[in-house]
């Protein structure tokens, strides 16, 4: 083994010379490559190969890269001429044929990023390459289909059987500390000491899911608070000057940030099976913690609240529309006004395939969390002022309940709540208009409808 990684090593070295040595590659270079690397099959030929490819294209310019892309997509797709001779032939009895079929069907570019990824740095190279494609889709949404190739195969894996869960503590090395600063996008980190609070005080907790390809590199995180009630703020949690509770006091485990890392594995879901195992850790750890719950913020309320108010109010309630005009433009609106806004934002405004539109919503109650309470000047950040006038929303994770809520969200059934939330957001519905018919008036609707007859 160790032979086989010096050989390696020792090729490695060699590659990274010549290319010091190398004009500047071209995309149409890389291409050629590339076709090369999934018609060979010698070890340290292909290895070679692969190496050169994705040192390359890290050299190319964002054009040049953009023009590999639809090369790549152009002639590393499925071959129609194999595929049509396939389906002419076809005996839907034969299993080996449908099993060749499925092989035709294949596009030849999945088998190129597996051959990529079998050197050592693959893997990140191929996130990184990746991250390349997803900057370009918007305007090139043909690059769709290859970007569904990275997709594929990055579910298979980053498959949770990958993944390893660890505890993130004052003890991790630095370099996944200064990693968790970079990208946590919920909350920032000021500093070590705000750092230190959140990985090192007795009532917190981070777990984070790492990946063998990428030891040094969180895939996502979560952090934890330890509580003894539902929070409704997060400036207590943030404050370093707070002192820090007993834990094994607490009854309540708070999850008050989520941050997913590695923009390239944008489509692969971690978040639920990162929170189901964090809460059989700490229910080890703490079997009194019973409650389970979330202080999230509502992204993008405060845009959608302004769409409504320019765009329209077909189908939304007379009294939310009441609310959407008091808050719009307004800094700081009425706590009642926002309260039934966001409520009805989160369990009402859905998207073409009938999900929450709100992401942060979607995703726990897609967990099989249900609506808990919602709380304004919750979070006194400007960004979150900016964003949904400060208000924050738990989501509680009853373990009992958490199968049905999540079976009940896949079947579009109406989002779950607490009954004291429901009970606290009156939204009244428009009645008809009783109208009290005078003499007069009942006689023009007789004349009306003898006329008629």
């Amino acid at each position: 083994m160790r032979q086989h990684k010096n050989f390696l090593n020792s090729i490695i070295q060699r590659i990274g010379r010549s290319q010091s040595n190398k004009k500047k590659p071209t995309p149409e270079n890389i291409i050629n490559l590339c076709h090369q690397l999934i018609s060979r099959n010698g070890e340290s030929t292909l290895f070679s190969l692969a190496k050169i490819v994705l040192m390359d294209f890290e050299r190319l310019s964002t054009e040049q890269k953009k023009s590999f892309f639809l090369q790549l997509l152009e002639q590393f797709s499925v071959d129609r001429s194999a595929l049509n001779t396939a389906i002419s032939d076809l005996n839907f009895d034969d299993e080996a044929q449908l099993r060749d079929l499925y092989k035709i069907i294949e596009p030849k570019s999945q088998e190129l990023l597996r051959r990529l990824n079998q050197i050592p740095d693959g893997t990140p190279a191929l996130l990184k390459m990746r991250e390349s494609l997803l900057n370009f889709i918007k305007d090139l949404p043909e690059l769709r289909s290859l970007d569904f190739d990275f997709l594929h195969l990055f579910k298979s894996w980053f498959n949770r059987g990958f993944l390893r869960l660890e505890k993130i503590d004052w003890s991790t090395s630095a370099k996944v500390l200064e990693k968790v600063m970079e990208y946590e996008a919920v909350h920032d980190i000021s500093d070590w000491e705000d750092l230190q609070n959140r990985v090192a005080a007795p009532d917190r907790r981070l777990y984070a899911f790492f990946h063998p390809a990428l030891p040094d590199e969180p895939l996502i995180f979560i952090e934890v608070a330890l509580m003894n009630e539902v929070p409704d703020s997060i400036m207590p949690i943030l404050d370093t000057s707070v002192n820090p509770i007993e834990p094994h006091s607490a009854n309540t485990a708070v999850f008050y940030s989520i941050s997913n890392c590695q923009m390239a594995l944008k489509g692969v879901s971690f978040g639920s099976f990162l929170i189901k195992q964090v809460v059989s850790e700490i229910q080890l750890e703490y079997n009194q913690i019973t409650q389970f719950v979330t202080l999230s913020p509502v992204p993008g309320l405060r845009k959608w609240a302004e769409k409504i108010n320019l765009s329209g109010t077909n189908g939304i309630p007379e009294q939310i529309i009441k609310d959407v005009q008091t808050c719009v433009g307004n800094s700081s609106p009425g706590i009642a006004s926002l309260r039934r806004l966001t409520y009805y934002y989160l369990s009402q405004a859905k998207n073409s395939k009938g999900d929450a539109l709100n992401s942060v919503a979607h995703f726990h109650l897609g967990n099989g969390a249900y609506l808990f309470d919602i709380h304004t000047k919750a979070n006194d950040n400007q960004s979150a002022l900016d964003d949904s006038w400060g208000v924050m929303v738990n989501y509680l994770y009853d373990l009992d309940l958490v199968a049905k809520n999540h079976e009940d969200y896949a079947n579009q059934k109406p989002v779950s709540a607490s009954s004291k939330l429901t009970k606290s957001i009156q939204i009244k519905k428009k009645k008809p208009k009783l109208v009290s018919l005078t003499s007069s008036k009942l006689q023009q609707l007789d004349q009306i409808r003898l006329s008629g007859e």
